[in-house]
């Protein structure tokens, strides 16, 4: 049953994670999102600070799981949200945006399809704000032939 609701979890994090980009990061959150829509000053942005929340969440999570009776849930939950979490940052900041050099050096069909659907994003600031599933409206499928990923991809906004 555990195993269930971790890969229940983890499939449930990708309209999570729409959510969360397109009516946070792209609305009252959008101080801290901005830094990830600019080229890069440094190696750090402001936009960091939103996994470490999310990682504060999930740990206080777990270790309510771990600890407190009729809450064990919260632990196999917790593991689904954290491998989502792992491969998001694997797939987005690794590959995508080149923050791990061995990741963005690959180019795996399904990868590439990804870090195109991400350009289209950063463009303009608009759909596809899912990330392992992106839905890419068809109006805006051929945006995003053109030029490599890069570490930062500026929007201006």
């Amino acid at each position: 049953m555990a195993l269930v609701l971790v890969v229940v979890t983890f499939c449930a994090m990708e309209p999570a994670t729409y959510a969360v980009h397109r009516w946070l990061m792209h609305g009252p959150g959008r101080g801290l999102h901005r830094s990830h829509h600019r080229l890069a000053a440094g190696r750090f942005e402001a936009n960091d600070l939103y996994p470490v929340a999310f990682a504060g969440v999930v740990g206080l999570a777990l270790l309510i799981g771990f600890n407190v009776d009729g809450l064990g849930w919260l632990v196999p939950t917790g593991a689904g949200v954290t491998l989502y979490g792992a491969a998001y940052a694997a797939v987005h900041d690794g590959h995508i945006h080149g923050r791990l050099p061995f990741l963005a050096r690959l180019h795996w069909a399904w990868l590439d399809r990804l870090a195109a659907a991400h350009r289209i994003h950063h463009r303009d600031g608009g759909e596809p704000y899912g990330m392992l599933l992106p839905l890419v409206p068809a109006r805006r499928r051929g945006a995003a032939v053109s030029s490599e990923p890069s570490r930062r991809t500026p929007i201006g906004r």
